[in-house]
């Protein structure tokens, strides 16, 4: 069972498609408004939300004459109020009103709030049947069989816009589920591919945010570096897609310009290629199943020379094997994972551990969990958010140990 379309049949278009974005003012919601901006014609705004700029929130607000925006940052609402001031923009504050903009009666919806804060928001798109561009992780790392299933429920259309998923999502449009072998994620390597260990451990925070190929924020872009960002993505394409653990495989491709192969039972391997750039996965999304036209740069092979491939190192990238381990384990330790991961890398950001320590609470933590025998399956987004929330604590209860351990 799957929400995700995968094949992609020709449908008449509407003539407006009204859209609501989710995490408006992040990099994945800069990518949305910018392709929105070049079709004006196409689409009508529906909602806007934001986490805490309230400048950036009203001013997407002002341009694209939206009817909804929420701010979560409930402190935030009487500055939005005075921002919007002579519009006819209706606005709220707290996380009931981002949900109220994922209920909204948007066609389509650009679910881009990052974290677990994302996953009652896209539900609220989700249960009305919307077409959802799922830019989230945590929906699905945390809560990936309930949030498929409430979708194939209510008969909505996943959309997955991350370049790794959307990548697959086009690729095995060319066979049928039975055919399928396996797909393949690949991954950058991050700014630390070629490292040695010792000097991974002990890399500062400048360096961790050097990512070689894409400008993202700064939590993905650390994850990228440690290469939790793929363990995500395993555990995202499992639930996607319907996959068992042993049908994903990560490949380390530094150009990043196969995005994501899928082999069939022939060996036969479809891959979809481009230009590093989050707006051509987005335009799929928003076009789907047409194709718009998109701003990224034209793809040049001959220019690029050559296309590489390595095998990750689950050594000196232990994450990728940690996520592995939880997708296999199940029972709510993928959300443990996803939440000791975001502990983690706050801490790392802050000062408080090391660059190597990151993977270290992860396991920490889920072998605590493990311990602790609370494996249940997720049945709501309550359940989920209570593992979530536990697992914050255990994480932070862990990283004072954590933090005074040697590599």
């Amino acid at each position: 069972m799957s929400a995700v379309p995968l094949r992609n049949n020709k449908a008449a278009a509407s003539t407006v498609r009204s859209v609501t974005v989710l995490g408006a003012t992040g990099s994945i919601g800069d990518s949305t408004m910018d392709l929105l901006r070049a079709s004006p014609e196409r689409y009508r705004v529906e909602a806007l939300t934001a986490n805490s700029n309230v400048e950036a929130l009203a001013k997407l607000a002002r341009e694209f004459s939206a009817r909804f925006v929420a701010i979560a940052d409930a402190s935030k609402f009487a500055d939005l109020k005075a921002a919007l001031a002579g519009t006819s923009t209706e606005c709220g504050a707290g996380e009931s009103a981002v949900i109220e903009a994922g209920a909204r009666p948007a066609d389509w919806v650009m679910a881009a709030v990052s974290g677990a804060a994302g996953l009652k928001p896209a539900l609220a798109a989700v249960d009305r049947g919307a077409h959802v561009a799922l830019a989230n992780k945590e929906c699905l790392v945390c809560a990936g069989d309930f949030f498929m299933q409430r979708a194939a429920k209510a008969g909505a259309c996943i959309l997955p816009a991350d370049s790794e998923h959307n990548a697959l999502f086009q690729a095995l449009a060319s066979g049928n589920r039975d055919e399928l072998v396996r797909v393949i994620i690949t991954a950058s390597g991050g700014p630390f591919r070629t490292w040695k260990p010792a000097d991974i451990e002990k890399a500062t925070l400048e360096q961790a945010l050097k990512h070689p190929n894409w400008s993202m924020g700064q939590k993905i872009t650390i994850d990228s570096a440690s290469m939790m960002n793929k363990g995500l993505e395993v555990i995202e394409a499992s639930y996607l897609f319907a996959l068992s653990p042993d049908e994903i495989d990560v490949l380390v491709h530094p150009q990043s310009i196969i995005h994501g192969m899928v082999e069939f039972s022939d060996r036969s391997v479809m891959a979809q290629l481009g230009s590093p750039d989050m707006r051509t996965p987005i335009a799929h999304c928003l076009g789907w199943p047409d194709r718009i036209k998109g701003p990224a740069a034209k793809l040049d092979l001959a220019k690029i020379g050559q296309l590489t491939f390595e095998t990750p190192d689950f050594e000196r990238f232990p994450g990728l094997r940690l996520a592995y381990d939880s997708l296999r384990t199940g029972k709510g330790a993928t959300t443990v994972y996803n939440a000791a991961n975001e502990v983690a890398v706050a801490a790392f950001i802050a000062g408080k551990i090391r660059f190597g320590a990151i993977a270290r609470l992860v396991e920490a933590t889920l072998e605590d969990w493990i311990r602790g025998g609370n494996q249940a399956p997720m049945t709501s987004a309550d359940d989920a958010i209570a593992v979530d929330h536990v697992s914050r604590n255990r994480a932070a209860a862990l990283l004072p140990q954590i933090a005074l351990k040697a590599s």
